[in-house]
């Protein structure tokens, strides 16, 4: 029994990164300011992105990282004991150093390599789908005609069979919605068609679905307190850079729409990892570039931080590295003039320390070490540090196949996204078939302490029960009148246990995992509520990022 006397454990106050002159630490009240990794590869930029997810989810901070070359998976598990770590550990003063797996959710858009994310075709909305697809402005304007006739037809636009249903509606009655949008060219039509073919054939079409993955699925914690730590599986999803871009700044998007103002929390929310952020910016038209910053700006104030890992600093804009006050920047080779320039521009960029040249430091750092400012209360950047990183507690490298399923079969979210669900939509009732297969029910996972256990093993899945066809009755049929997308999702009401679904997932009475047909329910539900907003929102992202593209 505990000692109701004894001294409670001190709450971290900041996430300690390693040493120099002095010890350096990442304030949890002022992570959601933002911050850069920089440096060259092989100069040791995944290992200290992995000790900032470990130390942030320790201190119950969820974190969102894209895992680009597989490195980052390996947090999962303990760390090994090696000589030059335990040197490490005790140069910077690390003491105990502690081996330790962390929690950890493995997440891909393939569903190969973790828990599949799916987002409606709806909710990724034309203009960002016109990005995906790289349409030129009068294809983007026929997709926008796509969308608002499914609106007003009350057509859910839910996966890719659904778009192509309704560009096909679009090119068979082209003549009478010429008169109230404008020209549909059969033509425009079938290269937008052709495009969707494309991203089909490098497997982008598993990004649109359902279950549609809920981004406060993102923000949760374990049994003890610590924040997940969301690894995406990103090195298929590389192949096409411009699809890993716009999925980025679609969960930006996302998360800005429905989180609450916030202000300046104690510690963030979630903070967000961004591997090989320049991806995000190439070919970026200016509209485009304006809503990048816009949103980098604007989230803080809802608890996200935001940190982007790259080569060069001078990968990122300058309107969005201006709103990076952490900063880490490891080993720059200045082999071009073009190379000497950046090197310059990053050292200019440090407030700077009399005891060393920041320009000669960084090219002279070794792997492990780094040139490190972090914002200090008042918001004021430390002086430049030039540090050791500390070593991380978790593995350092990737995990096998059977340890990634092992990981993945012990989740809270076991059953939740994994089977894709079908309901009637688009394609269905222009096609005339109304025929919707039952969702198969899931298990539940036990939880203690307020939070998910990672440790409980699911009831295996039984497999769905096979329907048999037939004609629609009446009561089958909607009643809602014709409207938005959103007025024809269902919500049939929820069974409430412990406080809700909230409760189950973020504490508060024994959470459970949800079935494929409870995510459904509330997969329309959330929908449903957002109606309004998405539509303020398309309208705003239509004044943002219609402008011509380069």
């Amino acid at each position: 029994m505990s000692d109701p006397t004894a001294t409670p454990p001190a709450v971290p106050t900041g996430v300690f990164v390693g040493k120099g002159d002095n010890p350096v630490e990442l304030l949890l009240s002022l992570a959601n300011r933002h911050g850069l990794v920089a440096g060259a590869t092989g100069t040791g930029k995944t290992v200290t992105l992995q000790i900032l997810a470990e130390g942030l989810s320790a201190a119950g901070v969820p974190v969102f990282a894209a895992d680009v070359k597989g490195d980052l998976s390996g947090i999962a598990l303990a760390g090994t004991e090696k000589p030059f770590l335990t040197e490490r550990a005790q140069k910077v003063g690390l003491d105990p150093y502690v081996l330790e797996p962390h929690p950890t959710i493995y997440w891909d858009v393939f569903g190969k390599k973790g828990h599949p994310i799916r987002a409606t075709v709806s909710e990724m909305g034309p203009l960002l789908l016109a990005r995906m697809l790289d349409l030129n402005d009068v294809q983007e304007g026929v997709l926008n005609i796509a969308f608002r006739v499914a609106d007003e037809e009350g057509l859910l636009l839910l996966d890719f069979k659904d778009l192509r249903a309704i560009l096909q509606f679009l090119a068979e009655h082209a003549d009478e919605i010429k008169a109230k949008y404008g020209n549909v060219s059969p033509t425009t039509v079938g290269a937008i068609q052709r495009g969707l073919l494309v991203l089909e054939n490098q497997g982008g079409d598993a990004f649109f679905g359902e279950p549609a993955l809920d981004l406060k699925d993102f923000m949760t914690t374990d049994a003890q307190g610590r924040g997940a730590i969301n690894i995406l599986a990103a090195d298929q999803l590389m192949s096409n850079p411009r699809v890993y871009a716009t999925f980025l700044l679609w969960m930006l998007s996302e998360l800005f729409e429905v989180l609450p103002e916030v202000g300046d929390p104690e510690k963030p929310k979630l903070v967000f990892f961004f591997d090989e952020a320049h991806l995000l910016f190439n070919d970026a038209p200016k509209a485009l570039l304006e809503k990048v910053t816009q949103v980098v700006r604007l989230i803080r104030s809802k608890g996200v931080g935001i940190y982007f890992i790259t080569q060069n600093p001078q990968d990122v804009p300058d309107i969005v590295l201006s709103q990076l006050g952490n900063r880490i920047q490891h080993a720059l080779r200045a082999y071009t003039p073009k190379d000497q320039k950046a090197v310059r521009v990053a050292a200019e960029s440090f407030r700077a320390n009399p005891n060393f040249k920041t320009e000669d430091a960084i090219t002279e750092m070794g792997i492990g070490e780094a040139l490190v400012s972090m914002l200090q209360k008042g918001g004021v950047p430390t002086v430049v540090e030039r540090a050791l990183i500390r070593p991380p507690s978790g593995r350092m490298g990737p995990v096998t196949d059977e340890e990634r399923m092992a990981v993945i079969e012990s989740s809270p979210f076991k059953g939740k996204y994994d089977e894709v669900l079908d309901r009637e939509s688009a394609f269905e009732i222009l096609n005339g078939d109304k025929q919707v297969a039952a969702p198969a029910p899931a298990s539940k996972a036990q939880t203690k302490s307020g939070g998910i256990d990672w440790g409980a093993r699911p009831v295996p899945v039984p497999p769905p029960v096979e329907t048999t066809r037939r004609a629609p009755r009446d009561e089958d049929l909607p009643r809602e009148p014709r409207g938005s997308i959103r007025d024809r999702a269902p919500a049939p009401e929820e069974k409430k246990e412990s406080g809700g679904w909230l409760s189950d997932i973020f504490g508060g009475g024994g959470g459970r995992r949800q079935s494929v047909g409870e995510a459904a329910v509330k997969s329309a539900a959330r929908t449903a509520s957002n109606t309004i907003t998405r539509e303020i929102t398309r309208s705003i992202l239509g004044g943002i990022l219609g402008g011509k593209r380069r």
